[in-house]
Formats: structure tokens, sequence, C-alpha cells
């Protein structure tokens, strides 16, 4: 009898270690990716380049990435997830130690591929091997504890990133994922069965797919990270680059339609609810990574707010989500108007952005708490709701391909709006520069009267007239740089107020997922 309860001790311990595992495993992608975008401009700059060259960066991860999900189903039931996850795991930490070292461009765009095709496993596997490891009274738990790991990290995430680059450096936003890999590694090898999820009947690989996929997804990622230099310099090869990438995604499709063993269960994957989930998901993801990028920016450049306070700021709106997700979970089961739910968080969103949009750029700290607050709100009930209701348009037999195709346009989603918010606000900044600096003539005044007060004062401190002339110029292109960003992003932000409205809209019209 005593033994009886000590296995059933041992096997209950057993299954509370395998829950936090799998939330640690997804916890440290979302952790390592969200202090990656946060310091993206100090990363960059740490290498030499323009924060731009982010959008590029970004879309080899996405392209790794979205690699391994497509090859997932293939690669578990071969290898089972244990030998797989190792692997992956391996991966990642060599693709961050790259990262960590990298001294270019190049080097830190390959690094980041390597690190994109090991982190692609994690999420759709821990994930998918929750209704495989756990009973169906266990499952409530096992999601609670893995949505809550996901939350936990946005919180942690902004303020550590910006302690270690403040204290530190960029490259430790890097090395301190290395020994959680390690540990999880480890933990992986001891609590994962040898053979869960290895098929016992041999997996039938074709190089063809894989290759078809690659390259459809390398000419559309590719078509996101140039589209800046190519619009206007090479319009003809983008147009030409995007419509092969359409054309190789097409065929694609059409081989996994017809395909026995596919990449992506396409057939599998065309109930309506679930296609509407799957458009709500991708607004989501673009709204929420194209603000990821744009408020650290907004904060520490334009507001000149220190990056230690703008780190503290990110995760008090993504604690916020911590809290109100600790609320949905706790009654989820009795809300039955999630559509609702969904459009007060894209709404909640829009007036986020439009706050941060009326900001002057003399307001304290203070004045973004309300926004960050009202931001907060999003994460949660925007995709909570739909994850609760797309998946529910699909039997269980097809949740893990269709968790597949949900996190390859995820990762497509988040490359997409960093891409699109790098390259906005580098050109609107541009625009903004532009007509600050048109301005400023001999015909206007107060700029003169400025430049001459600025000229006395270097003056007063020693300069020569024509060192002091040269100074004040210095002083003055300075604040219009300072003010030219300050002014994209505001441009931005009502942009992005306009994408959550109209996300709203979306969200009102559709009758699928209610």
């Amino acid at each position: 009898m005593k033994a009886a309860r000590w296995q059933h001790f041992l096997h209950r311990e057993k299954q509370l270690l395998l829950m936090w595992l799998l939330g640690a495993l997804v916890g440290m992608e979302f952790l390592e990716n969200g202090m990656f975008v946060f310091a993206s401009s100090h990363i960059l700059g740490g290498i030499g380049v323009a924060p731009r060259e982010f959008a590029q960066v970004q879309a080899a991860y996405a392209v790794g990435s979205m690699l391994m999900i497509a090859m997932q189903q293939w690669l578990s039931r071969h290898f089972g997830y244990r030998h797989y996850l190792l692997v992956a795991l391996l991966l990642y930490a060599l693709g961050d130690l790259a990262s960590a070292n990298a001294n270019n461009l190049a080097e830190l765009t390959t690094a980041r591929l390597v690190q994109g095709l090991g982190g692609g496993a994690f999420f759709i596997s821990t994930r998918v091997l929750i209704p495989l490891l756990f009973s169906p009274q266990m499952r409530p738990k096992a999601v609670r504890v893995y949505m809550l790991s996901i939350f936990s990290v946005g919180a942690v995430g902004p303020v550590l990133s910006a302690w270690l680059v403040d204290h530190w450096g960029w490259r430790w936003v890097f090395w301190v994922v290395l020994p959680v890999a390690v540990l999880i590694a480890a933990a992986v090898r001891w609590l994962l069965p040898r053979h869960l999820g290895r098929s016992s009947t041999p997996v039938k690989f074709s190089v063809a797919p894989v290759l078809l996929f690659v390259l459809a997804i390398g000419c559309v990622q590719w078509s996101f990270s140039e589209a800046k230099y190519e619009l206007f310099d090479s319009p003809e090869r983008l147009v030409i680059v995007i419509l092969i990438g359409v054309l190789l995604l097409g065929l694609f499709g059409i081989h996994q339609w017809k395909h026995d063993e596919p990449l992506l269960h396409l057939r599998d994957l065309t109930h309506p609810g679930f296609l509407v989930g799957i458009a709500l998901y991708a607004l989501y993801y673009f709204i929420v990574n194209f603000s990821n990028y744009l408020f650290p920016q907004f904060a520490e450049q334009g507001l000149k707010i220190p990056l230690m306070t703008t780190g503290w700021l990110n995760s008090f709106s993504a604690l916020i989500s911590l809290l109100v997700a600790i609320g949905y979970i706790k009654v989820a089961g009795k809300l039955t108007h999630k559509r609702a739910l969904m459009m007060a968080g894209c709404i909640a969103m829009a007036g986020a952005a439009f706050w941060l949009s009326q900001v002057p750029p003399d307001a304290p700290i203070t004045a973004l708490y309300g926004a960050l607050v009202i931001k907060g709100f999003f994460g949660v009930l925007m995709v909570l709701p739909v994850a609760a209701l797309t998946f529910r348009a699909l039997e269980a037999k097809h949740f893990a391909k269709g968790y597949q195709s949900k996190n390859i346009m995820r990762q497509m989603m988040a490359s997409f709006a960093s891409a699109v918010a790098a390259v906005a606000l580098q050109d609107s900044r541009f625009i903004q520069h532009s007509n600050l600096i048109e301005r400023i003539s001999p015909s206007n005044p107060t700029a003169m009267s400025w430049l001459a007060s600025m000229q006395a004062h270097f003056e007063q401190l020693g300069y020569s007239a024509t060192q002091a002339h040269t100074a004040a110029l210095a002083e003055l292109d300075a604040i219009v740089d300072h003010q030219a960003l300050f002014m994209a992003c505001q441009s931005l932000y009502q942009w992005l107020a306009a994408v959550a409205a109209v996300a709203a809209v979306v969200v009102m019209a559709q009758r699928h997922l209610r």
C-alpha cells in the first residue's frame, strides 16, 4: 500500500516537473526573442549597422524557424520527441553562441538562422506534447502553466534585456540564455520518455517539398527585408522576387494538398472557423510585433528615457498582461461572449497607440502609464479567446497539424511586422527630417535667432567664430534629428491605432468565432 502511494507521489511530481519543463522550453524562446527585439538598436549598433538591417536578421530567424516547424511532424515521428528536442536545443545553443560572438551583419544573420532552426521546434512541440503527456484531468492545469510561462517571461524580458545591455553589453542578451538551454536539455533527457512520438512505421522523407518550401519562404522573407532598398532602386526585381515567392508557395500548397505524406496537412485544415481564427491570429501577431519594436525606439530615443527605465516601462505593461491573464484563466469557463472580449482587446490597443501618438516630447514618464496599462489588456483579451476558439473547430486528431500551420504563420507575421516597423520608422524619420530642414532657412527668424544665440554661447566658451558656428549647426542638426525620430514614432503610432481599429471591425464582422 505504501509502495503504491509512493509511486503515485512520484508520478504526480514528475507530471508537475513536465509541466514546468514545457513552460521553460517555450519561455526560453519567448524570453530571448523579446530581449533581442527590445535591444535591437544596441545589438545592431554594436556590430556597426543601421537599425533597418534588423529586418534581414529577423527574416533569417523566421526562415530557420519556419523550416523546422514545417518538418516537425516528420522529424518527431522519425526520432521521437526526446531526441528531436535535444537536437533542436543543440542548434539553438550553437546559434545563440554564434550570435553572442557576431562582429558583422553576415555573422549575426547566419547565427540567427541557425538559432531559428532550433527555436522553431519549441513552441509547436511543447504545445503538442500537452495532450500526449497528460491525462484529460491534468491538461487544463498543464495549459495554465504553459500560458502563464509565456506571459511571465514577457514581463521579465524587457527589464532583463535593459539591465544586461546597460551593465554588461549587448552580447549578454545571448550569453545569458546558454546556461538555461543546457539545464533544459538535461531536463528533456531525464523527463521525456525515450520513444514518445516516434512512429512504429518508417517515415517517408522527400527532399523536393522541403527545397520548394525553403525557396518559397526565402523569396518572401527576402522581399520583406529588402523592400526599403529595392522599391526605388530596382522595383522590377522586387516585383519578380515577390511573384516567384507567391508562385512557389502556390506550387508548394498544391503539392502538399495532393501528397500522401505532406509537410503541412492542408486538406485537414479547411474548416471556416479554423481559417478565420488563423486570420485573427495573423492580425494579432502583426500588431503586437510592430508595437514591440516601436516602443523601445519611441521611449529611449524619442522621449530620451534611460534604457533601464524603458525596460521597466515595457515590463510594467507585460506585468499587466500577466495579471489580466491570471484573471482570465480563472473565469474563462464562465465567459460566453468571447467575440466581445476580442473586440475590447483591439479597441484597447487602438486607444493605447493613439494615446502614445499624442504624448508631447517633454512629457514625464507618468504620462505613459495609462497607455501601457491599456496596452497590457490587448494580448490577453485578443489572443486567448482566439486560441480557445480556433482549435475548437478542428477534430482532436488534427490539433497538431493545425498548430503547425499556425506557428508558421506566426513566424512569418513576426518577421513581416518587424520589417515593416523598422523600414517604416526609418522612412518616416527621413521624411520628417527633410520637412524640418526645409523650415530652417534664413527666412525663418526663430531658427536664425536660436542659431545666433547658440553660436554666441559657444563663443563665450572660447570657441572661434567659425568653430562656434559649426558647433551651433551640429547642435541644431542633433535637435532636428531627434525631433524627426519623435515625430516619426508618433506618426507610426497613429497608423498602428488605425490598424488595431480595423482589427476590431474585422472581429465584429466575422461570424465563426464567438
